[in-house]
Formats: C-alpha cells, sequence, structure tokens
C-alpha cells in the first residue's frame, strides 16, 4: 500500500475543476483548475448509451443541462433525464450549466456562474485526460487526473460494466499502475474491491466514505469508519476519502478531530477530505483559511476543494 505523503501539506484536488468559479465538469473548468495549480483535477463518471464514459457528478444529466429543454420526451417516469438513456452524440447537442435545484430551478450556489449562462459542453472521459496530458506536455507540469466510478451497482442493474470501461480509458492513455499520477475512487466497497482483485487494477485506488442517509452504496459508512473497518480497507485500497465531518466533529462545543486520520494512517492509508467550500463554510469555522488550517492540523494527505486557487496559495504561503 502507498506510504503516507512527506509533503507537509495536503496535496490540492480540483474538485469537478474549478467548479467555485465555472460550471462542474466542464473543460473549461478543468483549465482554469490546472492553471490555478491544482495537484489533481477530478472526474466523476458515469456511460452513455453507446458506452461513452462521459464526465458528469450524477446519472443524471437535468441539473447540469438543458436537456428538458433539448429532449422534453425521454424523461423516464420519475420525471428525471439519465444520460446512460442518450447517446454521446445526444449529449454533445446539450447545453452544460451551472447545477440546479430542480424544484426551484435556481442555482444551489447562488453566488458562483449564471446558470442561464449555458455555453458548456459535456465533456467525455477521454477529452478531459487529453486537455490534461496536453497541458502537461506544454507547461512541463505533471498535475493528475483522480477518477470516480459513479454508481456501478446502478449501472449493472441497466445492463452496463462501466468499471472495466473506465479503467481501459484510463489505460489506453497511460495510467496503469501505481506510480502513474492518477487515483481511482469508488463509494461502493464492493466494486473498489473489484476493481483491485477481479479486474487486477494497480491504480492507487481511493474508498470513499458517505453518509449512509446518501445512499451512495448499499454499504454502512458508519462501519467503514471504525478501527475494524479501516483494516478491512487497507486489505484492497490505499487510500479513503472520507466527508469532511467524517475527519472533524461539526457539533459539541468545542468541535474537535475524529481519530479517522489517525487510524488510515496507521493502516498504511492515506486520507484524501471532502470537500472545503467558501461559501458553505462548517459551523465552526469563521473563513475558508480556517477551514485549510484546521484540515492541515488534522494530518489530511489532501483536500478536494471547489476553490482551488484559495487552497493551493494558502498552503504555498505555509511551505514557503
Amino acid at each position: 500500500m502507498t506510504k503516507k505523503a512527506t509533503k507537509t501539506s495536503p496535496v490540492v484536488i480540483a474538485h469537478r475543476g474549478a467548479c467555485g468559479y465555472l460550471p462542474e465538469h466542464t473543460l473549461e473548468g478543468v483549465s482554469m483548475a490546472y492553471a490555478m495549480g491544482a495537484d489533481f483535477i477530478e472526474q466523476d463518471v458515469v456511460l452513455t448509451k453507446d458506452d461513452v464514459p462521459v464526465v458528469l457528478h450524477d446519472i443524471h444529466l437535468d441539473t447540469v443541462s438543458d436537456v428538458a429543454k433539448k429532449f422534453p420526451r425521454r424523461a423516464r417516469d420519475d420525471g428525471r433525464f439519465y444520460a446512460i438513456d442518450f447517446t454521446l452524440a445526444e449529449i454533445k447537442q446539450l447545453a452544460a450549466h451551472e447545477r440546479i435545484d430542480l424544484k426551484t430551478g435556481q442555482a444551489v450556489f447562488e453566488n458562483r456562474f449564471d446558470p442561464a449562462k449555458a455555453m458548456f459542453e459535456v465533456p467525455t472521459l477521454v477529452e478531459e485526460i487529453e486537455l490534461i496530458q496536453g497541458m502537461n506536455r506544454s507547461t512541463g507540469r505533471d498535475i493528475g487526473i483522480y477518477v470516480e466510478v459513479k454508481s456501478p451497482a446502478w449501472h449493472r442493474e441497466q445492463g452496463k460494466d462501466i468499471s472495466p470501461i473506465v479503467l481501459q480509458t484510463m489505460n489506453d492513455y497511460g495510467y496503469r499502475t501505481q506510480a502513474d499520477n492518477a487515483f481511482v475512487q469508488c463509494f461502493d466497497p464492493i466494486e473498489t474491491r473489484r476493481i483491485r482483485e477481479e479486474l487486477s487494477c494497480d491504480l492507487r485506488l481511493v474508498q470513499l466514505i458517505g453518509d449512509n442517509a446518501w445512499k451512495e452504496a448499499d454499504t454502512d459508512f458508519d462501519a467503514m469508519r471504525t478501527e475494524a473497518g479501516i483494516k478491512t480497507i487497507a486489505e484492497y485500497a490505499d487510500a479513503i476519502g472520507p466527508w469532511m465531518p467524517h475527519v472533524r466533529l461539526e457539533s459539541g462545543e468545542p468541535a474537535k478531530n475524529t481519530k479517522l486520520v489517525e487510524l488510515a494512517h496507521a493502516a498504511g492509508l492515506l486520507v484524501h477530505v471532502f470537500t472545503l467550500r467558501k461559501d458553505a463554510l462548517p459551523p465552526y469555522a469563521e473563513s475558508f483559511n480556517e477551514v485549510l488550517s484546521l484540515m492541515r492540523e488534522s494530518e489530511v494527505d489532501g483536500v478536494f476543494t471547489d476553490f482551488t486557487d484559495l487552497a493551493v496559495e494558502y498552503f504555498a504561503d505555509l511551505e514557503s
């Protein structure tokens, strides 16, 4: 398993690109996150009807595109529009925009990019990789990719096996081993273990740890955070990706750290925590820099953030 990084400050992972400034998972947002100095840029991946991996945070299209306008009759019985029901050619006809709340039609984060300015596309995984590798070549830098396999059990219910397709795409672009600058993450522990053992993936694997209420996978995320749970994760993964309240409690006076980072490091696992946002601060913090400071003091190895520039600048100042 990968050993804990020796860098004093955490690596900065651009959460869905530079989504604090531009719509999530757009090539423009990727470019901005790259220019801001991210160490890694995240790609959430789902499949199209014709088995093309595209970069979307959800299996749905309706919160981040004009699919309901372009294809009004293509919703399922639940009223939602699913990427898996559309070919890549159809998805490329959509205009991607800032994430909205379907109930209100308003932006989830009101002061971010105007959702009415839908001038972007939904990218493929290949397009994001080629953009990042192209910039690596032209700048001489080595920015990594950080790929999440989304909803693998649901994809199988729809007759598609997403993980081999994602891994083959990464393999085609040179991401094959622990030494390559990439991570693969998933909320589903059955799938994460399958990726390692059945699919023989040698990339660095991250077991995401969510909240049970999110229903991200048919598992008990609370049990994952125990000593026994962490030891089990260490059998197949190289890191955990916990939700920020799993590292620092949001209730209690005063707020305090949990033992999760200590348990993970004792088991040889890195800890990459999500998600730091300046416009959604935890109740114990008065500023974004305070959150960054607390996460650094918690000795996490990486932070996912919507505001790459602020995190990079803060940690750089500490290291100088």
